[in-house]
């Protein structure tokens, strides 16, 4: 190998090392969202209703990003409480009392749980309209949520 291959190949490998070492600083997540969690669907059960809180409470510990970005009924709708949460204009919230769809139980512990993780503009505003009365689901886009209600658009 000659002098001029040799110090290509030590360049080369520099480049590699540098740009390793800059990658170490950077953060190793991408943003969390409905669509890639999967739980746009709600909560069938209260095992699952606790999955929700511990996604609003792990997103709200470390200040990642949390994305509103496709269909999201139910219990989906308490992820409007994480600290760094953004909706995208194209997503459909769905609204409804908390408890047992299934058994017909409307629960109003649950209801509460779901309404305190709300803003007060859009927790008046369903209050109000009864969107919080029964299983019936009451749709509002994502375009309202951030122009009526007050919520960050995702950029």
């Amino acid at each position: 190998m000659n002098s001029w291959q040799r110090l290509a190949r030590g360049l080369g490998a520099l480049g590699i090392l540098y740009t390793a070492c800059g990658l170490v600083g950077q953060p190793a997540y991408a943003d969390g969202s409905v669509s890639s969690l999967g739980m746009g669907y709600g909560a069938p059960n209260p095992a699952v209703f606790a999955q929700f809180q511990n996604v609003i409470a792990q997103y709200n510990a470390s200040g990642e990003r949390f994305r509103i970005d496709s269909h999201c009924q139910s219990a989906c709708t308490m992820f409007l409480s994480i600290r760094n949460v953004c909706v995208t204009p194209g997503a459909t919230l769905l609204f409804h009392s908390g408890g047992s769809m299934k058994k017909g139980i409307v629960s109003p512990v649950r209801t509460q749980q779901m309404l305190s993780t709300y803003n007060a503009a859009l927790r008046q505003y369903v209050t109000d309209n009864h969107f919080m009365d029964t299983f019936e689901f009451h749709p509002i886009s994502g375009s309202e949520i951030i122009k009526r209600f007050g919520y960050p658009a995702c950029k």
